[in-house]
């Protein structure tokens, strides 16, 4: 159940409520009996921990396929080594 933060507009008395999401805002204040405002929160974060997640489960497609590389036993080239091999295989043509 979520937690709703209020506060009283005449008192000013702020204040914490569990409700359901489908329950309608609360309208008095618990202090004075005045009206209250549900004010908006930042929510909540939430983690994924354990064993069913993963870090990599929601990297790019270039982070997977340089993952898979060098899990193969091959290295990735870095871009410097590329334009260079590039070079080389120019020359040699």
């Amino acid at each position: 159940m979520p937690t709703y933060d209020y506060e009283c507009t005449q008192c000013g008395h702020a204040f914490e409520a569990f409700q359901n999401i489908s329950a309608q805002p609360l309208k008095k204040c618990p202090e004075c009996g005045g009206r209250v405002q549900r004010l908006i929160g930042t929510g909540a974060g939430f983690l994924f921990k354990g064993g069913g997640f993963y870090q990599t489960d929601y990297r790019s497609e270039g982070y997977r396929k340089a993952a898979a590389a060098e899990k193969g036993g091959e290295k990735t080239p870095k871009k410097d080594e590329k334009s260079a091999s590039n070079k080389e295989a120019k020359k040699a043509e």
